[in-house]
């Protein structure tokens, strides 16, 4: 087989700040492709002038498909050369059916108008193809996040997709969700799919992928085969630098009990007569970093919204701050008591993306801000560059909007929000997915200074390697209840899986 695609000498740049220079990109047909790299490396910017998000005009270079030099002007241009890509946030439309997502923007026709018969056929062997067992009349906002990535894919191949671009497809998938997606990618390679694979999961980088290509600031570094490197390797080329612990080895000392939860229940938003969190009792210390661990229903972020006062339903218990009971009615009224929680959905409910890292910097502290009522651009501006060297935030400026900032950099932005209100407890959901493994140990550096310092931070993980690495406990949530809590001395991956599971006992 020849090449797919190949990129050369793409130059792009964005208010003179060059976002990837000179690089150069070769894909064989038929092969699954890593590209990996830091957040703010360049592979998003790089994919997209693959996918005709931006026009040939805008950059310097050249695409050729199949050994064909094109000239892409849109995203329509790349599908009909048979390029695809599958964004990180969904692009389906939930109040419609499955089948006419799939079919979305070409709907075929026949002589009496829309051609049902043909979509709900097409649809249907669209995802058999994709071992998919659903009904493509139903609407796409009944089915699970892992089913809607499937269609994602079912609607790129539909549009002739030859070659497919992932971003980060498994971020919102449980583990058995991207089992069955790899299963998938591995048929559709067989098939001569090509499949290029971005992602900040090294592990799954080596299960799944055939050659890797690493970008570093704005720069292709090295492409490789996957069987060529190891993850020290890897991690070297990513960052620039060898990283020999991806944990800093900073000791944590647990003081006084701050934060007490007793018998909390939280009633389930949907089903009549059950609970969604069950008669939960934990405790929290200062300077210390305790996980929540769990699987996916198991209640973590229902207890901690609860709690904070961010949940749609009221808890129902004790909620002890320093000894003394308290009832949040708000988050506001949790922040005003020094707790900052960074969600785990940084677009939807950490920040507003629209504007700029200013703006959301001093966000939930505008008191910290303003001088006699009104808002103190000199005070924002100068608090807002305190966080951007502190925690290596890479923008252009700070007045840019927080929506053109790489995936890690936008997290950095979330903390530096909670950061700014100076928390004396600090809840983490979920604190480094979709970013990568240089940013990663910076912000666990930045949770390990903060508990030194005498916060109590919480940290809700599905990320097992990062509970155990970082936590001095972990409790453990399964359907609602705290199933166990696992000291620092019995963290393994089999023990807190046990509790996970309810099979602790069995």
């Amino acid at each position: 087989m020849g090449l797919a695609v190949e990129m050369k000498q793409i130059t792009k740049a964005f208010s003179g700040v060059k976002a990837i220079d000179d690089v150069s990109l070769k894909v064989e047909e038929g092969e699954i492709h890593a590209l990996i790299g830091e957040n703010g490396a360049g592979k998003s910017t790089l994919m997209n002038v693959l996918s005709g998000s931006f026009s040939h005009h805008t950059y310097e270079g050249s695409v050729w498909v199949k050994g064909k030099q094109v000239k892409l002007t849109s995203p329509d241009d790349a599908n009909k050369a048979g390029i695809v890509m599958v964004h990180q946030e969904l692009a389906l439309i939930p109040e419609i059916s499955v089948a006419e997502n799939v079919f979305l923007g070409h709907l075929p026709k026949n002589r009496t108008g829309i051609d049902w018969k043909t979509i709900y056929g097409k649809a249907e062997e669209a995802l058999e193809r994709l071992s998919l067992s659903i009904d493509v009349k139903s609407k796409v906002k009944y089915l699970s996040v892992g089913q809607q990535q499937l269609v994602e894919i079912a609607k790129a191949i539909m549009m002739g997709g030859r070659v497919l671009i992932l971003d980060e497809p498994t971020a919102p998938l449980t583990d058995r969700e991207t089992e069955i997606l790899f299963r998938i990618l591995k048929d559709l390679k067989e098939d001569g799919i090509t499949i290029i694979y971005i992602s900040h999961r090294l592990e799954e980088i080596f299960k799944l992928t055939d050659t890797v290509s690493v970008m570093r600031d704005g720069k292709m570094i090295v492409t490789k085969k996957t069987s060529e490197l190891t993850t020290d390797s890897l991690v070297s080329y990513m960052i620039g630098r060898e990283l020999k612990n991806m944990y800093p080895d900073m000791e944590t000392k647990a003081g006084e009990v701050i934060l007490e939860i007793q018998d909390y229940c939280v009633r389930h938003p949907e089903y009549e007569g059950k609970n969604i969190v069950s008669h939960v009792n934990m405790k929290f210390c200062r300077g210390e970093i305790v996980g929540i661990s769990g699987l996916l229903g198991a209640g973590r972020t229902e207890l901690m919204m609860a709690v904070t006062g961010g949940y749609r339903i009221t808890g129902k218990g004790k909620i002890l701050l320093d000894g003394r009971e308290v009832h949040f009615k708000s988050p506001k009224e949790a922040i005003r008591a020094g707790i900052g929680f960074v969600t785990e959905d940084r677009k939807g409910n950490g920040l507003i993306v629209d504007q700029s890292l200013c703006f959301n910097c001093s966000l939930a502290a505008l008191d910290k801000v303003r001088a006699r009522h009104m808002l103190n651009r000199r005070m924002e501006t100068t608090l807002t560059e305190k966080f951007i060297n502190e925690l290596k935030i890479k923008t252009v400026g700070m007045y840019h909007p927080v929506k053109s900032l790489s995936g890690g950099n936008q997290q950095k932005a979330v903390l530096a929000k909670w950061l700014a209100t100076n928390p004396r407890i600090l809840i983490l959901d979920e604190p480094t997915r979709g970013v990568d493994v240089g940013a990663k140990y910076e912000i666990y550096t930045i949770m390990k200074e903060l508990a030194e310092a005498g916060v109590a931070i919480i940290m809700i993980s599905s990320d097992l390697p990062e509970v155990i690495g970082m936590s001095d406990r972990v409790y453990i949530m399964s359907e609602g209840s705290l199933t166990g809590e696992l000291h620092k001395g019995m963290l393994t991956e089999e023990n807190i899986m046990k509790y996970a599971t309810n099979t602790a006992n069995c």
